[in-house]
């Protein structure tokens, strides 16, 4: 049961008109945002954020940037945030060889040296303590550049953000998410955990 239950999505006007961004990204506006309508200040806020850090301006690719979500949220455990965001990267049109094979990024060849470099990165910043180290800096800049690497960290610190948000509250999983958890994931030991 979660720490507080989500509200009906037609609880804030608002909320509800900026959520539609999520039937593209998930199919479905996530129970976390729900939740977050009851401070609508909150949930209006986080989704114009995930909108920005969302956003291509560069070449870090909208299934690029779903895999380093993935790369932190499994870092931190977010059970949740793993399903989610293994759910974005297939329907943002990541190779079903990386999504397969997502665990084992750092030797599975489909996955490039600038691949790599981004999802080490999100490994490192997701941990506590920190591990952004020279190396992957020096890693991080044979392939990306400064924005680039701007855009990868928004999207590792709002999972970070995400990560807290749905473990401490024990946000029930959608139906949806679930279905892409198992599917990618279940080989791996993944389960609903708390977001039952």
């Amino acid at each position: 049961m979660p720490l507080v239950q989500p509200l009906d999505p037609n609880h804030d006007t608002q909320t509800k008109e900026l959520a539609e961004f999520f039937n593209e990204t998930l199919g479905f506006c996530p129970n976390s945002v729900l939740t977050m309508q009851h401070r609508p200040a909150i949930s209006k806020a986080f989704i114009n954020l995930n909108k920005a850090v969302m956003a291509n301006e560069g070449k870090v690719t909208s299934a690029l940037k779903r895999m380093i979500a993935w790369v932190s949220s499994n870092t931190t455990g977010c059970r949740y945030c793993q399903a989610h965001a293994i759910r974005a990267a297939e329907r943002y049109g990541a190779e079903q060889e990386q999504l397969d094979n997502i665990w084992e990024y750092r030797t599975h060849a489909a996955f490039s040296e600038a691949e790599r470099a981004a999802l080490d990165f999100s490994l490192a910043a997701s941990q506590v303590p920190n591990g952004v180290d020279q190396n992957i800096k020096t890693q991080l800049y044979k392939y990306w550049n400064e924005g680039e690497i701007v855009e990868m960290l928004g999207v590792i610190s709002l999972f970070g953000y995400l990560n807290r948000w749905n473990d401490s509250m024990g946000t029930t999983i959608e139906d949806g998410a679930v279905e892409s958890g198992e599917l990618y994931l279940g080989k791996y030991g993944w389960e609903k955990g708390k977001h039952i």
